[in-house]
């Protein structure tokens, strides 16, 4: 079996969702009070005590196998790295380094981001850098509330701050992503087409090694620059 031979996801829906507005708005009105599981307060706890409060912080939401999470912790050494994945297996898989050469600036934990986005904001966290790196596209139009930016916990997501990066390989998904933040933040929000020379995950290489346009949502969130994208912006 070929290496390179990634599908694009396949959907009846080749648009924004008709519904995804009128339920950001319910969102937006009606805050999301689920209580927290003790598992994840723990995992919360967890993730910032090695953190020094000095560094800025890099939230790598729904890390998988934690590639990201490593190249991250590279590229901004001065940071605190946090990868969150709610599966444990995932996050025990064998990295691409041995445990002596990781990166000390980061920390993985298992915990669901449902929770953890909105203990975030409980304790008044402002993230740096926050990654939504090729989420579960759920492409089935009558999934949309299965996609992260149709679900209650949405409204939050922005509340952390910082430079936030959503990555897919289905260009509704992006599509429906910024339009979400543009109704949260009340910001004009862009989505482009771009390249990975240097891709932060394995579905990522995949996905560029087979062919298929990457996109992306960029947004400034401490400069309300949410419609400022690089050249290329759709």
């Amino acid at each position: 079996m070929s290496y390179a031979n990634s599908r694009i996801p396949e959907s009846a829906q080749a648009g924004i969702h008709e519904q995804l507005a009128r339920r950001v708005e319910r969102h937006v009105a009606e805050p999301f009070r689920k209580p927290y599981a003790d598992y994840n307060r723990a995992a919360f706890d967890a993730s910032l005590a090695g953190w020094d409060r000095r560094a800025p912080l890099i939230l790598d939401a729904g890390c998988g196998v934690g590639h990201s999470t490593i190249q991250l912790a590279r590229m901004f050494p001065d940071h605190w790295v946090i990868g969150v994945d709610q599966s444990e297996d995932r996050l025990n898989r064998r990295k691409p380094y041995p445990d002596a050469l990781l990166p000390t600036n980061m920390v993985f934990v298992r915990a669901d981001l449902v929770d953890y986005w909105r203990l975030a904001c409980d304790a008044g966290l402002r993230l740096a850098r926050h990654y939504i790196l090729y989420p579960n596209p759920w492409p089935k139009i009558g999934h949309l509330a299965r996609r992260w930016h149709a679900h209650p916990v949405f409204p939050f997501i922005p509340r952390l701050g910082g430079l936030l990066e959503c990555r897919s390989n289905w260009r509704v998904y992006i599509e429906e992503f910024a339009s979400a933040l543009g109704l949260v933040t009340g910001h004009e929000t862009g989505w482009e087409v771009f390249e990975a020379p240097l891709p932060l995950t394995p579905f990522e290489r995949k996905y560029r090694d087979s062919g298929q346009m990457l996109y992306r949502v960029c947004c400034d969130l401490d400069n309300d620059a949410c419609a400022r994208v690089s050249d290329g912006a759709r």
